[in-house]
């Protein structure tokens, strides 16, 4: 590595953003992993290894980043904030940048990450301490959008990964636990508590790890129907699968078939429906 810093001191950095005058952003939900421990498990959940394609998500000034390249991996990182692209790309990894190893695409990744996507497919790996404003949304996205790669590594909020992780009838189940369930396996692998982190955050963290099925529950063609039908029947959990379907805009007939096809209750809620069940119901909707 060109640049050897101490990710894990909490001086350094201070240190490192009071040179560059900077200061921690609030609504870019910035907050430093500074565990070396955490840093290394993470690494080692995600697989990366040489030869490798990894994206990553807010990289900050760059710890992570740091992990990762050192496995001979290729990373591509998204970073909002200009003062840590200027760190990244000026003090941290110049080198790397130069010899293509690091590719850094300034801006908010949201908007920045498909043109990545159409260019080049998916990478062998996402790997990333995502922001908390828009971890759940990214996510989101990356599913909608068939960006799919085997493995993602993320650290987020415990709810978020909760949500992530739970099934039909649990309490944190929601429609973002249907899209993250619909082509990916989900496990909280281990929970962060805030001292892990600076500045310390008011909520503890979990990293979750999402490996790809072997098959996905739908069939591509019937993805769009799919994430349609799922965001109406979450959209007011306190109806019924029948009242919330009426949002598709379809026929009462056509809702009534549906359900009768599916063997679905009107009267259920979406919450206690699987995957598999929202997705034969979909497909009926068609």
């Amino acid at each position: 590595m060109s640049w050897d810093f101490d990710y894990c001191s909490v001086n350094s950095i201070s240190n490192l953003l009071g040179e560059n005058g900077l200061n921690m952003t609030k609504k870019f939900g910035q907050n430093f992993l500074v565990s070396r421990s955490a840093l290394e498990r993470i690494v080692s959940l995600s697989g990366a290894s040489a030869g490798m394609r990894v994206w990553e998500v807010g990289p900050g000034i760059g710890a992570l980043t740091s992990a990762l390249l050192q496995t001979g991996a290729h990373v591509t990182a998204f970073e909002i904030d200009r003062g840590f692209c200027r760190i990244l790309r000026e003090r941290a990894f110049t080198r790397e940048i130069a010899d293509g190893k690091l590719k850094l695409i300034e801006g908010d990744a949201l908007k920045t990450w498909t043109a990545e996507f159409e260019e080049n497919g998916a990478p062998d790996v996402i790997c990333a301490n995502l922001p908390y404003n828009v971890g759940s949304v990214l996510i989101g996205s990356f599913i909608e959008n068939r960006c799919l790669p085997p493995v993602m590594v993320y650290t987020l909020q415990s709810e978020v990964v909760h949500r992530i992780c739970a099934g039909p009838g649990d309490e944190d189940y929601s429609g973002f636990s249907v899209l993250t369930s619909l082509d990916y396996e989900n496990r909280e692998a281990f929970v962060l508590k805030a001292g892990n982190f600076w500045p310390a955050p008011n909520v503890d963290s979990s990293v979750v790890v999402m490996k790809k099925k072997t098959q996905s529950v739908i069939e591509e063609k019937d993805a769009p129907a799919f994430f349609k039908t799922v965001h109406a029947l979450f959209a007011q959990r306190r109806k019924t699968v029948k009242n919330n379907l009426k949002a598709l805009k379809l026929s009462p007939q056509t809702i009534d078939g549906a359900l009768e096809k599916t063997g679905t209750e009107p009267s259920e809620r979406a919450e206690n429906l699987s995957t598999a069940q929202i997705a034969a119901l979909s497909k009926a909707l068609i």
